[in-house]
C-alpha cells in the first residue's frame, strides 16, 4: 500500500512504522523526500509534523505543569494572563483551550500581517487575544490553532522558558528523545520573503530534512522551515505548529504516553494526568490535545477501539495508537511537497489503517 501510496501520487515518499506496544514490527521508507533533488526518503527521515506540534509538545508541556501544580485544567485565562485580552476571554479555561471549545475561530491568517512587526511572536499573541470570539467558551468543539497558539504564549508566561526549550528539557531529554525538536527562525525574519532566514538551533543534519510546498508567499521549497506561515513568522516556535521529528522518536513519546493510559508506569507523564487529558466528554470527539477516533469515515479506519487517541498534521502526518490491543501506527508523509492542492491522503488513510489492522488480526 505504501508502495501504490508513492505510485498513486499519494505522496512523494513516507516512513510507516507500526508497533505493538515496544514490539515494532513493521518500519520501512518509501518514495522520496525531496522530487527536485531526486533524495530517497530514508527511515530517520525528519518531518515537519505540524499539527502533531499539538498533542506531542504543547499538550505533554501542559501535562507536566498540571502534575507540578504550576496550573490546572480548570485555570482560567485570567488568572494566567493579567490583562490584554479581548472581550469574553477572561473564564476561558486550560482544558477548554486543549479540547478546542474555547469559542475561538479555526484559522486566521495573521502572518500577513505579522511577518512585518518588530516582535512577530508578540504581534502575533496580540492578534490571537484580540480576535473576537466565534461561540461563547464551552459551548461547542472546533478545532482551533488559535487556542494552541495561547496555550504556547501560557506555557512560556509560566515557565519563562520558550515552548521548545521547556518541552526539550522536562520531557524529550529525560525520555533520551534526540529528534523531536523545533527549528527556530529567530526573532526578526525581515521582509525578504524570497530569502531563506538564518535557521538557529539546527541540531540535525540537513540531509535527513524532508521538504514540504513550493510556497508562493516565500518564494521556495521549504525544507527546515515550518510549512505553517503563522508558526513560521512568529519565529518557527508554536503550540499548533513547529515541531519537527522522525518515526521512531514519536514512536518513544508515544509509548510514553500510551504507557501512562494504560496505567503502566511512565517515566515523565503521571497516569492521573493522562487519564484526565483522553477523558472524552459527552458529545466531542476531540479529547484534551488529541483526537479520538469519529464514529464514521475516521483516519484511523474502522478497527481502532473507542479508546483510541491520535493526531493528523496537515503535511501529511498522523499517529494512532490504541490502548486496548497496543496497536501503535504513525504514518508520516510529504503530501504537501510540493503543492498543498493534494489530497489523496484522505482517503488513503482509512485504507492503510484498516490494512495494517486485519494483518495483525
Amino acid at each position: 500500500m505504501m508502495t501504490q501510496g508513492v505510485t498513486q501520487g499519494v505522496f512523494p515518499g513516507g516512513v510507516l512504522l507500526c508497533a505493538k506496544g515496544e514490539d515494532i514490527f513493521f518500519f520501512e521508507a518509501f518514495g522520496l523526500a525531496d522530487l527536485m533533488r531526486a533524495q530517497p526518503m530514508k527511515r530517520d527521515a525528519v518531518f515537519d509534523l505540524a499539527s502533531l506540534t499539538k498533542p506531542l509538545a504543547t499538550a505533554a508541556a501542559m501535562m507536566v505543569l498540571v502534575q507540578e501544580g504550576r496550573l490546572g485544567l480548570h485555570t482560567c485565562l485570567d488568572e494566567v494572563l493579567h490583562k490584554g485580552f479581548g472581550p469574553g476571554k477572561a473564564k476561558i479555561t486550560m482544558d477548554m483551550l486543549l479540547r478546542h471549545t474555547s469559542g475561538l475561530p479555526a484559522h486566521r491568517a495573521f502572518h500577513t500581517v505579522i511577518a512585518d512587526c518588530a516582535d512577530p511572536g508578540q504581534a502575533l499573541i496580540d492578534a490571537v487575544l484580540a480576535e473576537p470570539l466565534e461561540n461563547p467558551p464551552g459551548s461547542c468543539q472546533i478545532y482551533s490553532d488559535l487556542g494552541f497558539m495561547l496555550l504556547c504564549h501560557v506555557i512560556e508566561t509560566v515557565t519563562q522558558q520558550r515552548l521548545d526549550q521547556f518541552v526539550r528539557d522536562r520531557v524529550y531529554t529525560t525520555l533520551k528523545i534526540k529528534d523531536l525538536f523545533f527549528i527556530h527562525l529567530g526573532t526578526k525574519l525581515g521582509t525578504k520573503l524570497g530569502t531563506k532566514p538564518d535557521i538557529k538551533d539546527m541540531s540535525v543534519d540537513e540531509n535527513r530534512l524532508v521538504s514540504t510546498r513550493n510556497c508562493p508567499w516565500r518564494d521556495r521549497v521549504l525544507t527546515g522551515e515550518v510549512e505553517d506561515e503563522n508558526a513560521w513568522a512568529a519565529g518557527g516556535v508554536q503550540g499548533h505548529a513547529g515541531l519537527f521529528g522522525d518515526a521512531r522518536s514519536v514512536h518513544l513519546l508515544c509509548m510514553e504516553i500510551l504507557h501512562g493510559i494504560r496505567q503502566e508506569s511512565p517515566r515523565v507523564l503521571d497516569p492521573r494526568i493522562l487519564t484526565a487529558f483522553v477523558t472524552k466528554y459527552p458529545g466531542q470527539t476531540m479529547v484534551a490535545g488529541f483526537d479520538t477516533p469519529s464514529v464514521k469515515g475516521s483516519s484511523s479506519g474502522r478497527y481502532f477501539s473507542r479508546k483510541a487517541v491520535g493526531h493528523l498534521g496537515y503535511t501529511g502526518t498522523s499517529f494512532w495508537m490504541d490502548p486496548a490491543s497496543g496497536l501503535l501506527v504513525i504514518l508520516l508523509t510529504n503530501r504537501v511537497h510540493p503543492s498543498r492542492s493534494n489530497e489523496k491522503i484522505r482517503k488513503f488513510r482509512p485504507a492503510i489503517h484498516d490494512c495494517i489492522a486485519r494483518c495483525i488480526r
